[in-house]
């Protein structure tokens, strides 16, 4: 989607001290006339995902300030029904409407311009998503740098001692495919650093669609049991639960995605997470909301903003990352993670978005068909 880039700087569209790191307020403020509401996608708020991280971070800050905050289910997956949601929201008075997911592309393009006196913030909606539509005045769209995240859990990964790794994609959206990418090129750094990029292999497939079903698990199955495949990043949707239906079989590793997984993950069997590569939504819904708080709603209208790394000390207030507080692994310390996002802050390490082609590695990568 992008060009090669060093990922240490945040995309062009948007300066990095625009979009630094929001500074929590634990005082409540006084009367606002900001009411918030959010719209759930496809699933809702206990779905330990996107729905559940978005709304967390709306109610806590809402919470902390003050405010009046609702959220909204639409009655089925249509863009008809987030739509009716948007309108709901809108005629119960509130004025900030939070949209998690790229399924609300095109119900942003339906209402914002007939709610003109709101203002709409989508999570992970690019401009592809948005249909090539200019972007009004009242969105704002944030997009993250998923080959960071990617990269951090490859590199973890073969860090922590893992040789035969597995790459399991949703769909080959753009998104997903920086995230695939991301980990393939982090294994390879980690291989190569360690001197052991002729004995790491990566098994890479794309499911063909966002959730887990019986043949994606058999699929999963045979990674696991027959080519001894030792962890899986699974990445899109649901997908995961396939992963993690077979790797229970054997004792197996997942990585997960987008959020912490590690309770989601060890469900299906203690220790069987090994990190999760995560995306800050809660940072970015912080961010937005105190901005439009403190009047600087400019700063951040008509945008699509892509969101990475604002600190190379800080690991915490980064927009992509692993998580620290779940932390289990051994081999691969917070330390040694937090100086590589400092190197690629500093552009000591270089890590490429392009989806254009598969990476040039040293370690062996098999690619597949999609499953299905």
């Amino acid at each position: 989607m992008k060009k090669l880039i060093a990922i240490a700087m945040m995309a062009a569209l948007v300066c990095a001290s625009t979009f630094a790191a929001p500074k929590k307020n634990k005082k409540a403020a006084k009367k606002s006339s900001v009411k918030i509401a959010m719209v759930t996608d496809s699933g809702d708020i206990t779905d330990q995902s996107f729905n559940q991280t978005t709304y967390q971070a709306c109610k806590d800050y809402a919470e902390a300030n003050g405010l009046e905050f609702q959220y909204y289910k639409p009655a089925g997956d249509s863009t008809a029904d987030r739509v009716a949601s948007i309108d709901a929201a809108y005629q119960d008075g509130y004025n900030v409407i939070v949209l998690p997911g790229f399924l609300f592309g095109e119900a942003i393009v339906k209402v914002a311009k007939d709610y003109d006196d709101a203002k709409f913030i989508g999570l992970d909606i690019s401009e592809g998503d948005l249909g090539g539509a200019a972007v009004p005045a009242n969105v704002f769209c944030a997009v993250y740098q998923e080959e960071l995240p990617g990269f951090f859990a490859g590199y973890a990964a073969v860090k922590e001692g893992y040789r035969h790794l597995g790459f399991l994609g949703g769909m080959a959206v753009p998104a997903v495919v920086r995230y695939g990418y991301g980990f393939v090129q982090g294994a390879n750094k980690a291989a190569e650093e360690l001197k052991v990029a002729d004995k790491v292999t990566i098994e890479y497939v794309y499911g063909g669609q966002f959730y887990g079903d019986q043949t994606i698990t058999a699929s999963m199955d045979g990674w696991y049991k027959n080519r001894e495949v030792e962890v899986v990043f699974a990445c899109g949707g649901g997908i995961w639960t396939s992963a993690c239906e077979a790797a229970s079989k054997v004792g197996g590793k997942v990585i997960g995605v987008d959020v912490d997984q590690t309770a989601q993950i060890n469900g299906y069997g203690a220790g069987m997470c090994v990190t999760s590569a995560m995306k800050g939504l809660g940072a970015t819904v912080n961010s937005a909301l105190s901005a439009i708080q403190a009047g600087k709603w400019s700063d951040y209208s008509g945008k699509v903003a892509t969101l990475g790394l604002v600190s190379g000390t800080d690991a915490s207030v980064n927009y992509v990352g692993l998580p620290t507080d779940t932390w289990t692994m051994k081999n691969f310390s917070v330390k040694e993670y937090k100086k590589l996002v400092g190197d690629i802050f500093n552009k000591k390490v270089a890590v490429s978005n392009s989806i254009d082609k598969q990476p040039a590695v040293s370690v062996k990568v098999n690619y597949y068909q999609n499953i299905k």
